[in-house]
């Protein structure tokens, strides 16, 4: 019988990283050098870092502080657990981003003097490397919209905040942007609910794109609407403020390709308008699955053990789903919500239906609005944010702004699991579309015949309960083969499309017996697609005139 700590540690468990890192992690995106990108706004006034040699900001549009000396954004170091500044000119408020596939993160849009800027900011290992600013870069104004990185490695950005269109970077149309009727249709008001469209990318290289309720299937390619599918049963909506969040189930290459997108929590239609009034409804618990493949694309239902607004949802190396931070009544927005939800849930979506869900120990921390969490690549959840107020006020309001980093233990780095963990001794660092790679792994104890996989996870840039990016492809594998004492060689093949896996770099993980080894950093390349590419992005942004107008294009 397991004794009481056992017990907890098969719940998971937190530990805390960080007390304060001086901003607060709205948004985060792990880079391939495993370092984590964290930054919040320039228009909250003055953070709790200073920038570093006496550097300050001179912004007269600045809403707070026209002069600022604090950072605003920081690069974690997951290995020594350690941060520093970074500087950021304009505002990055509510944005969105994407990695290229050379690892450069492109950040897109903001608030205020933000939104229509591109900034761009490369792996690197030194002590000077920073944020590169573009302004004027984006067609249209940026905020609260959804970026995916495509097949040919280039980025669409989606929406935004009275914006119902999408782009593409670099462009590809002069100055143009392309009309999205579906978003302006999803409206709700001004409360909007369309804002942070869930957008994936689908095996056949159409985007699925979820917004309010809805979901179609856009080719971005001819810019047409190719499908409609059914809004999720219950009719209430599930995108920015209501704030649920979604996930693109893992695709397998062992079986037909089937892609399933999984949508869960948010709040009423009518529960953002009420908490100015003092009234917070009942969050949703309802989650919905919808296979894409099926020609009538059906949702099928279920309920999380709690209501939930404004969750994460990360995709774990074993495949499955942890859903972590997020409150019971309210909605997105300060003060907008109640009951903070500080118990995660592990989803087993291969598990039969009434027994997927695992309720897991509690966080000492509620995490509401603004906060964040992203899979790093020893198998741990890193979690920060909540409520990040203008003026960082820690005091006198119901959720005070939280700087803090912590990180969440799922249960498969318990010590009882130890001896079922793999260790990766070699691996080809450059995987190539269908060509066959060889893995050398460890086990403390002889393998278990038919238990191993080879999974890969494309890192995602996170904010606002929506992890942009994020997918795992179980990679088609060949029976281990034992080299030595436990010790064995696996042979996978590089993924069949850059539609399946867009170019770029991905942690591969190495699962025995639903126990993952710690990620090792890939490359995918495609050797007729990207490699030579990736350097001209950068320089296409020098092609741009800034002082003509932008226009939409009608085509959809």
């Amino acid at each position: 019988m397991l004794v009481s700590g056992n017990r907890r540690r098969l719940q998971g468990e937190w530990r805390l990283l960080q007390k304060s890192i001086g901003i607060s992690a709205v948004h985060m995106q792990l880079l391939s050098n495993n370092k984590v990108v964290i930054f919040d706004s320039t228009d909250f006034g003055r953070s709790n870092l200073s920038l570093p040699g006496g550097h300050c900001r001179y912004v007269p549009s600045d809403l707070v502080s026209r002069e600022d000396c604090s950072a605003h954004s920081v690069l974690y170091d997951i290995g020594s657990n350690t941060f520093r500044a970074l500087m950021l000119q304009t505002d990055p408020w509510c944005s969105s981003g994407a990695v290229l596939s050379d690892g450069t993160l492109v950040q897109t849009g903001g608030f205020n003097d933000g939104d229509r800027v591109v900034r761009t900011l490369a792996p690197c290992t030194g002590e000077n490397c920073d944020w590169v600013e573009h302004n004027r870069t984006l067609i249209q104004r940026r905020w609260y919209s959804t970026n995916h990185i495509l097949p040919d490695a280039r980025i669409i950005v989606v929406g935004g905040r009275r914006q119902h269109n999408y782009e593409f970077y670099p462009k590809i149309s002069g100055l143009s942007a392309f009309r999205l009727k579906f978003l302006s249709d999803m409206r709700d008001g001004d409360h909007e609910n369309n804002l942070y469209p869930f957008v994936f990318l689908l095996p056949d290289g159409n985007l699925f794109i979820f917004a309010n309720t809805p979901a179609i299937i856009l080719d971005y390619k001819r810019n047409k609407v190719v499908r409609k599918l059914p809004s999720i049963p219950g009719g209430e909506p599930r995108n920015y403020p209501s704030t649920g969040s979604a996930v693109l189930l893992p695709l397998d290459e062992n079986r037909p390709m089937e892609s399933e997108i999984m949508v869960c929590g948010g709040a009423p239609r009518r529960a953002f308008g009420l908490t100015a009034h003092g009234v917070y409804m009942n969050a949703l618990s309802s989650c919905g699955r919808i296979i894409i493949s099926s020609h009538r694309g059906r949702w099928k239902m279920e309920t999380m053990p709690t209501p939930r607004v404004m969750s994460d949802m990360v995709i774990l190396p074993n495949g499955d789903i942890l859903i972590i931070n997020g409150a019971a009544m309210g909605t997105a927005g300060w003060e907008n919500a109640r009951q903070p939800v500080t118990t995660p849930v592990i989803y087993r979506p291969n598990r039969k239906q009434n027994n997927r869900f695992s309720v897991m120990e509690a966080s000492p921390r509620p995490r509401v609005y603004h906060s964040t969490a992203i899979l790093m690549t020893d198998g741990r959840v890193l979690i920060g944010g909540s409520s990040t107020h203008k003026y960082y006020n820690f005091n006198d309001v119901e959720f005070p702004t939280d700087l803090s980093l912590e990180a969440f233990y799922p249960p498969y780095l318990a010590p009882e699991y130890e001896h079922l963990k793999p260790t990766i001794l070699s691996i080809d660092e450059i995987l190539i579309y269908k060509k066959p790679f060889s893995v050398t792994f460890t086990l403390p104890r002889p393998l278990s015949t038919g238990t191993v996989s080879v999974k890969i996870i494309a890192p995602s840039f996170t904010t606002h309960s929506f992890s942009m990016n994020q997918r795992m492809v179980v990679l088609k594998g060949v029976a281990a083969v034992t080299a030595s004492s436990n010790t064995y060689t696996f042979t996978a093949y590089g993924p069949s499309t850059t539609e399946i896996a867009p170019p770029g770099y991905y942690l591969l993980f190495v699962v025995h017996a639903d126990i993952p080894s710690s990620g090792i950093w890939v490359q995918i390349q495609d050797q007729k697609c990207c490699r030579t590419r990736v350097g001209s992005f950068k320089n296409s942004l020098l092609l741009e005139d800034p002082t003509r107008s932008p226009r939409v294009l009608d085509f959809v």
